[in-house]
């Protein structure tokens, strides 16, 4: 970022900052030649706004997606224009305007203007961070939010149930299994693609099982895992783990559907297309549930209370990396793409 700074209304602050804008759509494998790095003066917060210093962010599949022209409930990115996502930042400015004054400067606030280091952000779309509940600022951009919605809300996970999550090792597949464990799940099986994560998912986050993409039939080793059935499942990615998962599951097995990543990574990342009898889910009394956090933001404070007390105790974790800098932050989002993280990836701005 430039060093020149200026003194104005807020103080001392730099002329310019940086922001990252998608150089063009990818037709193919994303690559960092996809993004470009942008100087850019630093945004003025106008009647109603906030100025934001960024501090942490986090990229996530759905942003190959949004790369795309696909249809989903929020808007694409837009070429030579910064992208955008989950971040938190610090209020540097808040005018009297802003939301009546209810939110200070020094506050910290998540909102989804990332992909640069300052933001004016509208008010009523920043929302103060609980740190009473939850110390650490960057889990509150952990995808626990999702997972606890599906497994609470969707799933309904009973106590002594059997449970299989797909994308296991992924940031919401890491938090899922806790949280189904949490809730009463008695066995918890996940997939994954290689066995440095199945070992990770069973000796640090406590999988009783996990089935290894590319290590033979995906449907074979979850009959092998999972002997008497499947009673939930959450399913991130699709394709053949949502067939194989249908064929396993037991009667009135609950499928809480959160991700589509066999068809977010594909190079496209427009459709995840699967082939299913119906007449199956109709005999069997299988309920299949799509799952989104934009219909859940509702559930945020009984989220972040029941996250922050279980990582008190111990009974929790936050699996995550992360990277320094705003220019590493395409690097981290191709190489999440390309399968190499555990957990949530967090840039530090």
């Amino acid at each position: 970022m430039a060093t020149d700074t200026a003194a104005g209304p807020y103080g001392d602050l730099p002329a310019t900052h940086r922001e990252i804008h998608l150089a063009e759509r990818p037709t193919g494998a994303l690559t960092e030649e996809h993004f470009t790095v942008v100087e850019a003066p630093v945004p003025s917060p106008g009647p109603g706004q906030l100025l934001v210093r960024n501090r942490y962010m986090t990229v996530v599949a759905v942003m190959r997606t949004l790369m795309s022209d696909a249809n989903l409930p929020m808007p694409a990115y837009e070429v030579n224009r910064p992208l955008w996502g989950p971040v938190i930042g610090e209020v540097i400015a808040a005018p009297g305007a802003a939301a009546g004054g209810r939110i200070e400067p020094g506050t910290l606030v998540q909102h989804h203007d990332s992909w640069r280091e300052y933001a004016a952000v509208d008010a009523d779309a920043a929302k103060p961070l609980d740190l009473a509940a939850l110390p650490d600022p960057a889990a509150h951009l952990s995808q626990a939010l999702t997972a606890w919605a599906a497994v609470v809300e969707a799933a309904e996970v009973r106590p002594g149930e059997t449970a299989f999550v797909s994308g296991a090792a992924g940031g919401v597949g890491c938090m899922a299994g806790q949280m189904l464990r949490l809730h009463g799940a008695g066995r918890v099986i996940g997939s994954t693609g290689s066995r440095r994560k199945a070992d990770y998912l069973v000796n640090e986050l406590g999988y009783d099982a996990v089935v290894i993409r590319g290590a033979g039939s995906i449907e074979g080793q979850l009959r092998e895992a999972a002997p008497d059935g499947i009673d939930v499942v959450f399913d991130t990615v699709g394709g053949e783990q949502l067939r194989a998962a249908l064929a396993v599951a037991n009667r009135r097995a609950r499928f809480a559907i959160v991700g589509a990543l066999s068809g977010q990574l594909d190079g496209e990342g427009k459709q995840a297309l699967v082939e299913i009898d119906t007449l199956q889910l109709l005999a069997r009394g299988i309920e299949l549930r799509g799952i989104t956090l934009l219909d859940h933001l509702d559930s945020v404070p009984a989220w972040t209370r029941e996250i922050g007390r279980a990582m008190a105790d111990g009974k929790l974790t936050f699996p995550h990396v992360r990277y320094a800098g705003l220019d590493r932050a395409p690097a981290a989002l191709v190489e999440l793409i390309e399968g190499r993280h555990i957990g949530t990836v967090v840039v530090e701005l």
